[in-house]
């Protein structure tokens, strides 16, 4: 809520600017520059206000802890879910996030099985769960030696990080703690020790991974705090299926739901389904430059949600 208020001071401010060029400039200074300068801050303010207005879900301020699944293929589709953890990594950096991979199941030949990592920052949460579905890639494999054109799916799931404070009871009856010595492939601190931790959660089947740190201590605890945010997202879940606000949203995050397609070949084109935006440079969104699929899914579920309203 701060962060509205300021941006919007910031957009009063620029305004106030904007009133006192324009004076100047019917005075016959010359001014010109400096109200395109200020004209461009005031829309850049603008935007990042009306995006703020568009992240008012009760979450979207929190981190987000992102996994991702390759789909039937093998070395095909774990290739395409590494290319994607790259995207979104990428995409963190720009917008200064911290990342942590906290759990990297390495494919046999690339790529990867499984991974999960969370990302920390404002509304990192409400950015990304944009993402949540299946993405789809076209392209000519490099794996294939007949250099045949594949297409490659991989699931894109994001929930938010909760606080300790939340009100998640784990029983420690309910859980099973493996320990098993870390496969090194997507962390930094590789020992000889079982230092990585499996949790197992019985009654809801979730299992969560860590073995990203040498403490086995420090893996359970960020385990702990995964396998609470997944409890406490299916909390939410259960909550909007009786409030029937579900339907909206089961297109989005269901398996068969393709949300976006990553053309390569024949030719180039990013499009998400979902909004119909469309973008020629593959490789700029590839290298993280996901806002605008972003904000205009933000635009269309808050236009859904006014038309449902």
């Amino acid at each position: 809520m701060e962060t509205a208020i300021q941006l919007a001071e910031t957009c009063r401010n620029s305004l106030g600017d904007l009133e006192a060029l324009i004076e100047l400039a019917k005075e016959g200074e010359e001014v010109s520059e400096e109200v395109e300068a200020e004209l461009n801050k005031l829309e850049k303010d603008l935007s990042e206000t009306e995006i703020q207005t568009l992240l008012a879900g009760d979450h979207d301020i929190n981190n987000a802890i992102v996994t991702i699944h390759p789909g039937a293929g093998g070395t095909e589709s774990q290739d395409w879910a590494e290319m994607l953890l790259r995207m979104y990594l990428r995409w963190s950096e720009r917008h200064n996030y911290r990342r942590e991979i906290t759990d990297y199941q390495a494919g046999e030949e690339a790529g990867v099985k499984s991974v999960t990592f969370l990302v920390e920052g404002d509304f990192a949460y409400g950015h990304l769960a944009a993402e949540i579905g299946v993405h789809r890639l076209v392209r000519i494999s490099p794996f294939d030696a007949g250099a045949r054109r594949h297409t490659s799916f991989a699931s894109v799931f994001v929930t938010p990080e909760v606080e300790d404070d939340v009100s998640i009871e784990v029983d420690e009856k309910d859980l099973r703690i493996d320990t098993y010595r870390s496969s090194g492939a997507g962390g930094q601190h590789v020992n000889v020790t079982d230092s990585a931790v499996r949790i197992t959660h019985l009654p809801s089947g979730i299992v969560v991974q860590c073995q990203n740190e040498r403490s086995q201590h420090r893996n359970k605890d960020t385990a702990m705090k995964i396998l609470k945010s997944k409890l406490f997202e299916l909390e939410l879940e259960k909550r909007r299926e009786e409030l029937q606000e579900v339907e909206n949203q089961k297109a989005d995050i269901a398996w068969g739901s393709q949300i976006r397609s990553y053309v390569l070949q024949p030719y180039q084109m990013v499009k998400d389904h979902r909004t119909k935006i469309e973008k020629g440079n593959v490789d700029s969104v590839l290298d993280g430059d996901l806002d605008e699929f972003m904000v205009g899914y933000l635009k269309e579920k808050s236009r859904r949600k006014e038309k449902s309203g």
